[in-house]
């Protein structure tokens, strides 16, 4: 099993990013992928998560990243808009079971993570 992510960078805010979950060794019907991310002496947070039929979001993010997933090339997005200096992080995504609403931001769950990419908002 392996999850790589890319896709981050340097961007001013407002501009957009999409970041990429490249997964093998697995298929992702039969597990959710969420996107986390870590800001320099902060705790990991989940962004989004993607099931079959049901993506979450967390409240900060609504309304401007969308996640998606495209089975033909194992590949899970996020697509950010409207990006803010505080969006700046490095950004995970993670393999966990199809999780309810309620369990998708605990970090717990997820038994498989990718490497991280760096998204810097700045002007």
């Amino acid at each position: 099993v392996q999850l790589q992510a890319s896709g981050g960078g340097l961007v001013q805010p407002g501009g957009s990013l999409r970041l990429s979950c490249a997964v093998s060794g697995f298929a992702l019907d039969d597990y959710g992928i969420g996107w986390f991310r870590q800001a320099p002496g902060k705790e990991r947070e989940g962004v989004s998560f993607i099931n079959v039929g049901r993506k979450f979001y967390a409240n900060s993010v609504k309304d401007r990243f969308t996640i998606s997933r495209d089975n033909a090339k194992n590949t899970v997005y996020l697509q950010m808009n409207s990006l803010k200096p505080e969006d700046t992080a490095i950004y995970y995504c993670g393999r966990a079971p199809r999780l309810p609403f309620s369990l998708w931001r605990t970090s717990n769950y997820y038994s498989y993570w990718g490497q991280g990419t760096q998204v810097t908002v700045s002007s």
